[in-house]
Order: structure tokens, then sequence, then C-alpha cells
């Protein structure tokens, strides 16, 4: 069996009905435009399109809509696109087709105008994912990492031996000699033990006669 026939096929975009159109060598320096495919009610042919995308490119399919039988395809190439929009119309398109390495132009139309419309996205998404593929990000250009690594916690809890002076409005007495929350040495005159100076109790709210 041939590895192709292996790969896994997406179907990216399936229009149920387009009109296929012979059309005139194209005019030096000039596009194409519909209105030069003669009368656009009658067709060379009618039936469904399908992009089919495998690992290998995506390809146009262009098939008969009750029994699937191939009418034409076109490989499609996001660096050489085989289809080309047309200058007097966004439901028409020319699309370059191949057959055992022949190729050859044909006209494409669709009846609404909503279905070029996805025919196009479809297109676009398969190009986009095509390049992303063949120009992957490099490390530097990754995303940064959300989480944010945390350091060791650090412990401000009073050691054994260790104090802290609190400041008082109307005292003017020294800190005591201990050691504060960061570890460094204090003076202190006149309070015995290095304890933290406490304010007198209040006086008796009454007093019994």
């Amino acid at each position: 069996m041939d590895a192709l026939d292996d790969e896994v096929e997406s179907i990216l975009y399936v229009a149920r009905e387009i009109s296929v159109y012979k059309i005139p060598h194209l005019k030096a320096n000039e596009g194409h435009r519909a209105n030069d495919w003669g009368d656009l009610a009658k067709p060379l042919w009618k039936g469904r399109l399908r992009i089919i995308e495998k690992s290998s490119g995506a390809v146009l399919m262009f098939e008969d809509a009750q029994t699937g039988e191939l009418f034409a395809r076109a490989p499609y190439d996001p660096l050489k696109p085989c289809v080309e929009a047309v200058l007097d119309s966004s439901r028409y398109f020319v699309i370059r087709v191949e057959d055992n390495g022949k190729k050859a132009f044909i006209g494409m139309g669709f009846t609404e105008r909503t279905d070029s419309f996805d025919f196009n996205v479809a297109l676009q998404d398969h190009t986009k994912r095509s390049k992303a593929a063949l120009n992957p990000p490099s490390p530097s250009e990754e995303s940064p990492s959300p989480h944010v690594a945390v350091g060791p916690k650090k412990d401000y809890s009073l050691k054994e031996g260790q104090t802290f002076s609190i400041s008082i409005p109307g005292k003017t007495s020294k800190p005591s000699t201990g050691t504060n929350l960061l570890g460094s040495s204090t003076q202190s005159t006149g309070i015995s033990g290095g304890a933290v100076p406490l304010l007198p109790p209040p006086p008796s709210s009454a007093r019994r006669k």
C-alpha cells in the first residue's frame, strides 16, 4: 500500500455545487475577468468541491456530486497558490489544475457569495498552519513561564534573649540593651534586664467614701 494512503485526511471545506468554465488565454498585463468567460449560466461542468488536507499538503478535488468521480484536482501550495481571484467578482476564481504533470487553467464559480468567503477562509487557515510548521518559534521567542520562583522564607520571630524597643509618646527613656529583630544591639540605662518599659496603671475611676 502506498504510504500516502496511510496519511490522515482532514476535510477543510466542502462546496456542494460549483461551476467550472473554459476560460480564454490571459491577455498581457491584465487580470482574469469572469465576464470574459461567455455565458456564466452555461458552465462546462457542475459538481462539488472538497479541500482535503494531509501532512503532505492540501489539494482541491473537483468531484461528481452523486458518484464522487474525480473531474480534476489542484494541489495547493501556499508558496505558489493555484487559486487566483478574478477582477470583476468575488464569486469566481481561476484554478490551476494538474493531471500527470500536465497543467491547465479553468474558471470556477460559486452560487452564493458566502460559499466563496468560506472557501477563502479555508485556504487562509491552511496557509497559516503551513507557514507556522515551516518556521517554528525559537526557544528565545517563546513566552516566559508564568510561574515565579519563590525564595526561602525569612524568620522574623524573636529568639531567646532578644528584645525590641517601643517608642511611647511623652517618654524620653533610652531603649534597653538587647537585640532587635534584625540582630543589632542597642544601649540602655536605667532599665534593668532590658525589659520593655510599661505605662503606670490608670487611676481608679471612683473612690469609696
